[in-house]
């Protein structure tokens, strides 16, 4: 059965960093995309980053470019959001998903399945 469970979510000061990371169960995960959504209280969950398959191509959410970095490393089946310079306005909870399709990156929900139960994420100003 095919488990998302992300971790590394915590409390940081503005202008601080933080490094999630995702752990996938499940042989499937090494020949999908994979990508980082998050929610704020109050809001529609939104795309943060995804990386393809190959990890040749990346995309980011315009909020965020610049300041956050998306990984894999395929043999610990484990994918990354590096995120820099934290704000305030990063303050939500994270989730990590498995892509539908191979080597698009998507940045739209609806092409994404599996999903992890998601890690808070605090910037305190």
């Amino acid at each position: 059965q095919e488990q998302l469970v992300e971790s590394g979510g915590g409390l940081v000061q503005a202008g601080g960093s933080l490094r999630l990371s995702c752990a996938a169960s499940g042989r499937s995960f090494s020949v999908y995309d994979m990508g980082w959504f998050r929610q704020a209280p109050g809001k529609e969950r939104e795309f943060v980053a995804a990386i393809s398959l190959s990890g040749d191509r990346t995309n980011y959410s315009d909020s965020v470019k610049g300041r956050f970095t998306i990984s894999r490393d395929i043999a610990k089946n484990t994918v990354y959001l590096q995120m820099n310079s934290l704000k305030p306005e990063d303050t939500a909870v994270y989730y990590c998903a498995r892509g539908r399709r191979r080597n698009i990156a998507a940045t739209t929900q609806d092409l994404y399945d599996y999903w992890g139960q998601g890690t808070q994420v605090t910037a305190s100003s």
